[in-house]
């Protein structure tokens, strides 16, 4: 994998919206944070507009993102927001641009297409939260703290407390994933992170128990789920559950996996809450499951 340059003092990270709309004040705040860090925020032309669901056209949010890859002097490109909108730019980005300007890019969500794009052009990139995270939590926060700290190339190790569903092993491998629905929609296509032999990690937001359930019953199909070295099911958020069948999203999960030996950990701070912590895709982890916690490194 191609490790893109870490930052320095005074380094340019451009603030593109290539998705949905997102609001002005959380691109300035994420600015002012950016500024506090010691970099020089570069919001893109179109970050804080508004068009319908988007934030721009496809041709403009388009025109911010290559400005910023194309632009040497840009370090990493933070994205404001997720929502809907980036699989638009799988048309027009090549491998080869991605390829030629290896710099961080920050996001999750419907980023997790730009993640997708990235590991398959060979570059690893940060599954992190965005600008409104930034905006109001401040540099400090310890989430945004570790985002910093990977882009000054400290990595973090994570401990967190074990859960009655893990399944114990040691696990070491590339790390990738995001959000399970998005990551769905790019099977079977060039951009395919859904793989095996990886420590996938995987989160979600509305998506109902028997949709999430779907999907893995794809991975089994296909052979992926059975042949993960390691599994990471952070968290899923704004659904129902119970479902009317009684069913839990972790007690599906549990039993899609059940009949692998793969260290699983339930619970990991990753999704679409406050302590969502980044992850580097693409990197070599490893992941040790105790019976009293659960540890995640990353090396490069």
């Amino acid at each position: 994998m191609i490790l893109p340059e870490f930052l320095k003092r005074g380094d340019q990270v451009a603030v593109v919206s290539p998705a949905s709309a997102v609001k002005p004040e959380f691109i300035d705040g994420a600015c002012h944070v950016l500024e506090q860090w010691g970099f020089t925020p570069v919001p893109s032309k179109h970050c804080r507009n508004n068009a319908g669901y988007y934030s721009a056209s496809v041709e403009q949010r388009l025109c911010d993102f290559r400005e910023a890859l194309l632009n040497p002097e840009i370090k990493a490109i933070l994205c404001g927001r997720g929502g809907y909108g980036t699989i638009h730019l799988t048309d027009f980005v090549t491998i080869d641009e991605l390829k030629d300007n290896p710099k961080w890019i920050i996001g999750f969500s419907d980023i997790s297409v730009l993640h997708a794009m990235c590991y398959n052009a060979g570059i690893t990139s940060i599954h992190s939260s965005m600008a409104k995270h930034l905006a109001l939590f401040g540099p400090q926060n310890y989430c945004n703290n570790n985002l910093y700290n990977i882009l000054l190339g400290h990595l973090p190790t994570y401990i967190v407390p074990s859960h009655s569903l893990n399944r114990t092993g040691t696990a070491i491998a590339e790390i990738i994933g995001g959000n399970l629905a998005v990551l769905s929609g790019l099977i079977g296509t060039k951009y395919d992170l859904l793989l095996p032999d990886k420590i996938l990690f995987i989160e979600d937001i509305a998506e109902p128990i028997y949709k999430v359930e779907r999907i893995l019953y794809n991975l089994r199909l296909s052979g992926v789920l059975q042949r993960l070295k390691g599994l990471i099911v952070g968290q899923f958020t704004d659904y129902r559950e119970p479902d009317a069948n009684g069913d839990t999203m972790y007690g599906m999960i549990h039993r899609m996996i059940e009949p692998y030996n793969y260290p699983v950990c339930f619970n990991f701070p990753v999704g679409h809450i406050e302590g969502n912590q980044p992850i580097i895709e693409g990197a070599k982890a490893t992941l040790n499951i105790s019976k009293d916690e659960v540890k995640l490194h990353f090396s490069l």
